[in-house]
């Protein structure tokens, strides 16, 4: 197996992207892209960690679009080999990633692989998700979470057995390994959208011909700063590309996010019996 892995950080605190790039270098990765989208170079220090990275300070054109620059890259040197696709406020302890990538090796009918993660607190992160309405997005944001509750735990799969595998259409984007070939045959990610829905949007296109697998083998944390809940033009900024979202798959109408959702609930009811 040769796993690469890129970051895309936009004024990251250096501290903060040692930590994530030291975790990574912990396993056998054969390349990290650092893909900077800041207003200066002034990470390209991370370069001198290892000659495994790879710094490149690029225009801001989006989360996805800078990835892909990484993701072009390591396909075109290692076609057969997997992507991990990771955030900078992500760390774990050991050597999460070289689990995941064996489990790739030994289960080829998969496209894509993401673990359980956790908040820094010790507290479950809801990383596997159903495919959203757009009712979803509006009662998360717009209405008080008392009234929202039993809707918000069914979209997030909160009271699914984290413990156990679960083939799912959404995978939070803060972590996630690739199979190259899969994203060779579905696509990398749509750079329409600068930020927020591109993970939704390419869980489900690899979805459609893969698993795309929560996996509780390895765990990792997230800090999940959630911007948009605090900055008022990264809120805009996530109602903008939302709507691009569903401008592409459907607002009421989205037949295929029906029959996913519907097929990941019932796999949910006959794993848990």
């Amino acid at each position: 197996m040769t796993v690469t892995a890129s970051i895309v950080v936009h004024r990251s605190p250096l501290p903060q992207l040692r930590k994530a790039v030291e975790c990574i270098l912990r396993a056998e990765v054969a390349h990290i892209f650092i893909i900077d989208n800041s207003p200066d170079n002034s990470l390209s220090a991370i370069a001198t960690l290892s000659t495994r990275i790879e710094y490149s300070h690029v225009e801001n054109h989006g989360f996805g679009a800078g990835h892909n620059i990484a993701l072009r890259r390591a396909i075109s040197l290692y076609p057969g080999g997997y992507h991990l696709v990771m955030n900078a406020d992500v760390w774990w302890e050991g050597d999460a990633l070289t689990p995941l990538a064996r489990y790739l090796d030994d289960h080829p009918d998969t496209g894509m692989i993401a673990p359980r993660v956790y908040y820094p607190d010790g507290r479950l992160q809801y990383s596997c998700r159903m495919l959203p309405t757009p009712g979803d997005m509006f009662a998360r944001r717009f209405i008080p979470s008392f009234l929202t509750r039993r809707r918000m735990r069914g979209y997030l799969l909160a009271d699914a057995d984290h413990s156990k595998a679960i083939d799912c259409p959404y995978l939070l984007g803060s972590f996630l390994l690739f199979r190259n070939r899969a994203l060779e045959e579905c696509g990398l990610f749509d750079e329409r959208f600068f930020m927020y829905p591109e993970d939704i949007d390419i869980t489900r296109r690899i979805h459609r011909r893969w698993r795309t697998l929560y996996w509780p083998g390895t765990d990792i944390i997230h800090q999940h700063a959630a911007a948009s809940r605090r900055n008022p033009r990264m809120f805009a900024i996530h109602l903008i590309n939302m709507a691009r979202y569903f401008n592409k798959w459907g607002w009421l109408r989205d037949e295929e996010r029906d029959l996913f959702n519907s097929r990941l609930l019932n796999d949910i009811r006959e794993t848990g019996e």
